[in-house]
């Protein structure tokens, strides 16, 4: 369905791209909305029906969140970000969810946008468009996977740019570098990465997780040793790694620990 149900905040006619979530209904109190990765220029088909259908199967009711990519720019991507926690939370009863057990969850850049919404959630990004925007777009639980944390140092240069364009002001890559906006109200977090991941640095989830540690927001972090960027449930044929592939189970058991199921 739509994301947005009339005016679309930020929409360019020229850009022939309309806001979508699905929905993945399955039998948990808990839900997850899901950001797939892509570098901010698109949307990896792996890490989100698929891994939607790997949430059913575990009984996790999920959300796939198509959002704007580039040409867009900030602030469209978490005004498409916060909608999707706003639009679920207004249709929990719907959807047999507690509207205090919304988690989102990204995979890349995907987990930048999710990573966003956790830290950023108290900010207005763009004008109310409809009651559905009078719901909180804080969510109750981060899980972020080889996730874009970084704007400065440790930074994936392809996500910058489409994100925030080529000359960008130190402010806005201070604003969308996650690790200095976490605070003792952000959510509970899981994060995994691998140690060569040679696309996206292995700092950008150490320095969220420290930042965590800082704020002492409980979180859990797991770090593989081999592994490229990019690996999914890490068990496609074309991305098989079965010791990475360890981390779905972590994360059920991280899930139930929570009482999402």
């Amino acid at each position: 369905m739509n994301l947005w149900e009339k005016e679309i905040p930020y929409y360019d006619e020229s850009i022939d791209f309309i806001p979508q979530i699905t929905a993945y209904p399955s039998t948990s109190k808990g839900a997850v909305v899901l950001f797939p990765g892509g570098g901010y220029v698109g949307r990896a088909d792996h890490e989100g029906p698929l891994t939607a259908k790997w949430l059913n199967s575990i009984g996790i009711t999920a959300f796939v969140v198509d959002y704007r990519v580039a040409p867009y720019k900030h602030p469209a991507q978490i005004s498409d970000a916060m909608r999707a926690v706003k639009l679920v939370r207004a249709n929990a009863k719907k959807y047999g969810i507690d509207k205090d057990k919304i988690a989102v969850m990204g995979f890349s850049a995907g987990g930048h946008l999710a990573g966003s919404v956790a830290v950023h959630y108290d900010k207005q990004m763009y004008e109310p468009t409809d009651k559905i925007d009078k719901e909180s777009c804080r969510p109750d639980a981060c899980i972020l996977c080889y996730p874009v944390i970084d704007m400065l140092e440790f930074r994936h240069d392809g996500s910058r740019v489409n994100l925030l364009g080529e000359r960008v002001a130190q402010e806005d890559k201070e604003l969308m570098s996650l690790q200095l906006h976490v605070t003792k109200d952000t959510p509970k977090t899981f994060l995994w990465h691998t140690s060569e991941d040679n696309a996206v640095p292995v700092q950008n989830t150490l320095l969220y997780a420290t930042a965590l540690a800082n704020a002492n927001v409980p979180f859990e972090v797991h770090i593989y040793p081999h592994g490229c960027h990019g690996l999914g449930l890490a068990s496609l044929p074309e991305k098989l790694n079965p010791h990475v592939a360890q981390w779905k189970d972590s994360l059920d058991k991280w899930l139930a620990l929570n009482e999402w199921k």
